[in-house]
């Protein structure tokens, strides 16, 4: 039985005003939504003691995210780096920057969305938006800062990855079309990420590639974070989308969750839940899906793991 928000918000508190040092917290689309609200949470948790690094592309917004969180002590960082992330180079770039910067990374939290009903829409490098900020730039973003993720963990601190797209929400996969080259809808695409980002992370018994085989000791979440009240609605391409964000909120509303309370249920999933190395589903709670909706298998994992380095070893070329 997943615990109440009190309860919940009790327990962040507490296993946050316990932490030895100030973690370091990189937010990759930390600048509304979702992003924001897991900004904010750890934040108000550590009474502003915590490094918190916002990458994303609004710069305004993260200024003034970051102002109005509670003050930093001495030594404690508060960041922001501008990145499209819808490209490859942009995120070899940002990644570099803040490797150069810090050494151990405690949580990598991405939240990266996007909302479209248009058919494929290719980036420069070739890749479709929808697919790269859902599942590419994910896998790009936690290929490259692995290794500060490690070197937290070798220090004997934390080591956590919250990857919050919709675990329990996949369909299967198709291996002659991983890409979706060849058959591209929305809703396709919608089934399709979910359970990329369950292959990319979780760790099996065989020989196919994932992150957790490739770092045991680290703690990997894929979360679902249930209906959010955001913008992403109101500013996405589609004028459909747009045109009714306002009347879909208001009848969600009394299924759906703040920013704030999402913040919570998610850092409740990292901080509680996913109390071991190795991959973990949570849900819209913070509780753990274990295999629930799950697909995918090792063939599948592996196939997937070798294209997505091909694919993005392709975009950076171009």
């Amino acid at each position: 039985m997943p615990f109440s928000l009190p309860k919940i918000r009790s327990l962040n508190a507490e296993i946050a005003r316990a932490f030895k040092q100030p973690p370091v917290a990189v937010f990759v689309g930390g600048t509304a939504g979702i992003g924001e609200g897991m900004v904010r949470t750890l934040a108000k948790h550590t009474n502003g003691n915590s490094n918190i690094i916002i990458v994303g592309r609004n710069k305004e917004a993260a200024d003034e995210i970051l102002a109005s969180l509670p003050p930093a002590p001495a030594g404690v960082k508060r960041e922001f780096i501008q990145c499209d992330a819808t490209l490859m180079k942009n995120i070899s770039a940002t990644t570099k920057e803040i490797l150069s910067r810090y050494s151990k990374i405690n949580y990598l939290v991405m939240t990266t969305g996007i909302m479209t009903l248009g058919g494929r829409d290719e980036t420069t490098e070739g890749i479709d938006k929808k697919l790269a900020v859902h599942y590419y730039t994910r896998w790009k973003f936690l290929s490259d800062l692995l290794p500060a993720l490690e070197s937290a963990k070798e220090a004997g601190e934390e080591a956590k990855v919250v990857n919050v797209h919709a675990a329990g929400k996949g369909g299967s996969t198709d291996l002659d079309d991983l890409d979706l080259k060849k058959n591209y809808s929305s809703p396709r695409s919608a089934l399709t990420t979910p359970t990329y980002n369950d292959l990319m992370m979780e760790a099996s018994n065989l020989n196919a590639q994932s992150f957790a085989e490739k770092s045991p000791k680290i703690t990997f979440i894929h979360a679902y974070p249930g209906i959010v009240r955001t913008t992403l609605m109101s500013k996405s391409d589609s004028w459909l989308l747009r045109s009714t964000s306002s009347l879909t909120m208001a009848l969600a509303r009394p299924f759906s969750v703040s920013r704030e309370e999402c913040g919570e249920y998610m850092w409740h999933a990292a901080l509680s839940t996913a109390n071991a190395p190795g991959a973990w589903r949570t849900g819209s709670l913070g509780e753990d899906l274990a295999k629930k909706n799950y697909y995918g298998d090792a063939e599948q994992r592996k196939a997937l793991w070798d294209h997505t380095v091909q694919t993005v070893e392709a975009a950076l070329e171009k």
